[in-house]
């Protein structure tokens, strides 16, 4: 019997420690947060401005750069006139030329090259990509349009661009006449 009392009289201190600890805890982390918001405002220093212009002089804190009075560049003028001309022993010239005939070689058998244009309409109505190909043309004259039929869609695309950063510029003009014009990869054929 003995044990019990004592055993629910620590179970009930014990449950009073935490409560007060919990509050002195809490007391203590408020008073830590207004210590720190206080301490964070700095006091500002009386200005000699009018009011309304603002005016801080921060030359204290740039750093101090030491500029030579005179140039390098004569120095390094007078150390490569003296240097002697030396021959090239070995060349690769004949290896490059080589390798760049044979680069053009490749260039020559291409008939396509890797760019892009806006497509404006892509769909299976003839009618609807004619009269999207009219509007186009009539909207943005100097621009470019075709239309393409790959079974069953009918596409107008308007534009050859080497990169995506030159169609940009058309595609912004397009984009408010047509909103679902998109920029997509595509082949150019070359001359």
């Amino acid at each position: 019997m003995r044990n019990k009392v004592i055993c629910d009289w620590l179970r009930a201190s014990s449950f009073k420690l935490q409560a007060c600890s919990c509050k002195i805890l809490a007391y203590s982390l408020w008073l830590a947060a207004c210590s720190v918001l206080l301490s964070s405002c700095a006091t500002q220093k009386p200005s000699t401005q009018t009011p309304g212009k603002y005016h801080e002089d921060l030359s204290e804190l740039r750093p101090k750069v030491d500029v030579p009075s005179e140039p390098d560049t004569i120095k390094t003028e007078e150390a490569h006139q003296s240097l002697p001309y030396v021959e090239a022993k070995q060349t690769v010239n004949a290896q490059v030329d080589a390798v760049l005939d044979s680069i053009d070689k490749i260039n020559k058998t291409r008939r396509f090259i890797e760019g892009y244009t806006i497509l404006v309409y892509t769909g299976m109505n003839r009618e609807e990509a004619l009269t999207k190909k009219k509007e186009l043309s009539t909207v943005h004259p100097t621009l470019e349009s075709e239309l393409q039929y790959a079974q069953p869609n009918f596409r107008v695309k308007a534009g050859k661009f080497y990169t995506r950063l030159e169609a940009q510029k058309d595609y912004v003009a397009i984009k408010r006449f047509f909103p679902s014009a998109i920029v997509i990869p595509d082949k150019i054929p070359l001359n």
